[in-house]
């Protein structure tokens, strides 16, 4: 059984910083991307950031570029999203994704992961 298990979320004031964590197991992890989409009341979801396992390459939305960094542990089969100089904007669901290997025209689309986790609740007070 797959399982995307995210964590880590909660309340910071704007400027503050979180770190996300999805731990991913019941499938080959270094073999797959991970990413993170979030969604905010009425808004559309959107691809935050994303990692391709096995070679690293990493895809981020120019909302978060520089401040946003997401890596892997694969020996914890878990990647992080550590997320710094936080702005209330940035309050939303955020959501765990897997999927096979994709490109940086890709990972963004909410078509592309195989598996969703539960989300994790992010909220930057002003």
């Amino acid at each position: 059984e797959v399982q995307l298990q995210a964590s880590g979320g909660g309340l910071v004031q704007a400027g503050g910083s979180l770190r996300l964590s999805c731990e991913a197991s019941g499938f080959s992890f270094d073999d797959y991307a991970i990413g993170w989409f979030r969604q905010a009341p009425g808004k559309e979801r959107e691809g935050v950031s994303c990692i391709n396992v096995r070679d690293g390459s990493t895809f981020y939305a120019d909302s978060v570029k520089g401040r946003f960094t997401i890596s892997s542990d694969n020996a914890k089969n878990t990647v992080y999203l550590q997320m710094n100089s936080l702005k209330p904007e940035d309050t939303a669901v955020y959501y765990c994704t897997g999927g096979y290997p994709v490109t940086e025209d890709y990972y963004s689309d909410s078509e592309w992961p195989d598996y969703w986790g539960q989300g994790t609740q992010v909220t930057v007070s002003s």
